[in-house]
Order: C-alpha cells, then sequence, then structure tokens
C-alpha cells in the first residue's frame, strides 16, 4: 500500500515548481537588511538544489512608499544593483513581487533588459482589475506574471466570482491562492483549489501558505497533490510573523523532482541559524491565536514587540472580547 501511494504522489507532484520567498516574505522580519553577500549564497545554494525560482524582493518604487529610506535595497530592487549582485545567473529563475499603488510601471525594464523573469502582483480581491492592468504592462514587456489574491478567508463569494470573470480572460500565467492569516486548513486548500480551478480552467495555479496552525507544509503539499504548480515557500520558513512553508520540507518531501537537500541544509546552517538567533520568525501562540481567529498578525506581532509579549491568554481576551478593551480606554 505504501509503495502504491507514492506512485500516485509521484504522478500529481511532477509538475510542481518551488518560488523561495526567503529574501522578499523573509524581509518583512528584518525590513530587508541582508547583506549582498547573504543574498549570493542563498541564490548559489538555491540553484545548486535545483529551485526553479527565487524571489529577489519587491519591485515597488522608493517614491510611492513611506520609509523607503530606512529599507534594504530589496524593497525596491534595482536592475543595476542586481546584475551586481547576481553576475552570472543560473538555472533558478528572478521573481520580483509588486502592489498594488506601490510601484511605477516606468520603473519596470523590459524582460530583454532585466535580471528578472517573473513578477507578481498582490492585491486585494476589490483591486484585481488594476492588478490586471499591471499584468498586462509586465506581459507585454516579456515577464512571466501572476496575480496573487491576498486575505481569500476573508473574502466574499460574490467578489470572487467577479474577480474570476476577469481574470479569466486575461493574459496572467498563474493566479495565486494566498492564506495570508495562516487560517486554512486541508479542508479550506482543497475547497478552494477545486473553485479556482472550475471557474479559471485555462490558468495555471499557485500557493502561498503561512505557519500560523503549523498547516504551511501540510496545505502546500495537499495543493501540489491537486495540481497547484507554483509552491512558494521559504528556507527555515523564514517570513512574516509566523512565516511560511520551509522551503527544505519541499525539497526533501515533493516526488519525481531532481531537488538536492544538501545545498538548502547549508544554507540554514551558514545563514538562517545565525539570523534566528537575532530575528524572530516561526510558530509562536500569538500568531496562532491570529490565526484561529482569522485575523491579520499585524496585533501578534506588536504584542511580540511589547514586553508583555508572552501574556497569550490577556491577549486572546482582548481579541475575543473587544467590548472589554474599549471599556479600559
Amino acid at each position: 500500500m505504501k509503495d502504491t501511494l507514492k506512485g500516485e504522489q509521484i504522478v500529481k507532484n511532477n509538475q510542481s515548481k518551488i518560488v523561495d520567498c526567503t529574501i522578499r516574505d523573509g524581509g518583512l522580519v528584518n525590513n530587508w537588511d541582508f547583506s549582498v553577500e547573504f543574498v549570493q549564497k542563498l541564490y548559489a545554494g538555491l540553484n545548486e538544489a535545483g529551485v526553479e525560482y527565487m524571489e529577489i524582493g519587491y519591485k515597488n518604487s522608493p517614491k510611492l512608499l513611506k520609509g523607503a529610506e530606512s529599507a534594504g535595497p530589496w524593497r525596491f530592487l534595482n536592475d543595476d544593483f542586481l546584475r551586481k549582485v547576481i553576475p552570472q545567473k543560473g538555472n533558478t529563475k528572478l521573481s520580483a513581487l509588486v502592489d498594488i499603488g506601490r510601484v511605477d510601471e516606468n520603473d519596470i525594464l523590459p524582460r530583454s533588459e532585466s535580471m528578472l523573469d517573473l513578477i507578481r502582483v498582490a492585491c486585494y480581491s476589490k483591486d484585481v482589475d488594476k492588478a490586471l492592468q499591471l499584468v498586462q504592462i509586465f506581459h507585454d514587456r516579456g515577464y512571466e506574471t501572476t496575480i496573487n489574491i491576498m486575505a481569500l478567508s476573508n473574502v466574499m463569494e460574490n467578489e470572487l466570482l467577479e474577480a474570476f470573470d476577469m481574470i479569466r480572460d486575461s493574459v496572467v500565467d498563474v493566479v495565486y491562492i494566498v492564506d495570508s492569516y495562516g487560517s486554512l486548513d486541508h479542508n479550506d486548500i482543497k475547497y478552494l483549489v477545486d473553485k479556482f480551478k472550475t471557474h479559471l480552467p485555462n490558468k495555471r495555479l499557485g500557493v502561498h501558505t503561512h505557519n500560523n496552525l503549523q498547516l504551511a507544509f501540510s496545505n502546500t503539499l495537499i495543493a501540489s497533490e491537486l495540481g497547484v504548480e507554483l509552491l512558494d515557500a521559504s528556507c527555515y520558513g523564514m517570513g512574516r510573523a509566523a512565516g511560511n512553508c520551509p522551503t527544505e520540507l519541499l525539497v526533501t518531501h515533493l516526488k519525481n523532482t531532481k531537488y538536492t537537500l544538501r545545498p538548502v541544509l547549508d544554507i540554514i546552517e551558514q545563514l538562517m541559524i545565525p539570523l534566528r538567533e537575532k530575528e524572530e520568525w516561526g510558530y509562536i501562540i500569538p500568531y496562532m491565536i491570529t490565526g484561529t481567529l482569522d485575523e491579520h498578525p499585524r496585533s501578534a506581532m506588536a504584542l511580540r514587540s511589547s514586553e508583555d509579549k508572552d501574556k497569550a491568554v490577556d491577549f486572546y481576551d482582548k481579541l475575543t472580547t473587544p467590548e472589554v478593551t474599549f471599556g479600559d480606554k
């Protein structure tokens, strides 16, 4: 029976591709304060491991964001800078993410002149039309494209159906299922994948999970087995708040792939373990609380930055009985 199950999984997983988001999503933890050497070693290791994409940061425009001067260069990628960082690209493609209202299309070079291969557009359901306008521009400039619909757990059915109608006829290559709050379980993933496939039969799918409930890895595997192609992950799970699906687990577990685990273990040993001693991410009780309540982790992040960072009961009470909080003010 065990061999049969493995055989079934081989068939289901053979289209899987990993998008490592360590720098982009992990940058939300340390304000993108990665050294050039760190990023170079990460890219070399991912390339050696056979990981298909590395999301090397955001391609947002500094003039459209507050606090741009304090963020690391991976927050606002510059093509000339990238050429110096990675003078020789390997097989691993480079990706960047942009947010609606935070990118100037004039800052995006044609793909033939850029280090980037894939540009992903993140948006909420109400802004899908704006996202698709950007997608069209990036597509016309030669890039692979995705649209990442955030906070799906809070999207009304009618909103999602309206979004599907726009996406279906667009040029976007991949549509992402994003568990922004880390609140989804395997049944939710199955439901969403089925819904996306039913309404977007002409589109490839991707998945981005968070680990608030320690389900990021299993949810990603389930999505993969259901035919979702692009799987977001990060080394040692580094990402905002509870973090993401760990790249190393996908590398070692996905069947019918040619990934090599040792280079990723080397990344973790050399880069991630020392960084984890200085920065906090991963499964922690306040993030579990926001995940189980299907809420954005910003309140938990604020708690972890305060003197009361381990007072989980008080935190839970405030989130579940807001009238008490308001009465105290």
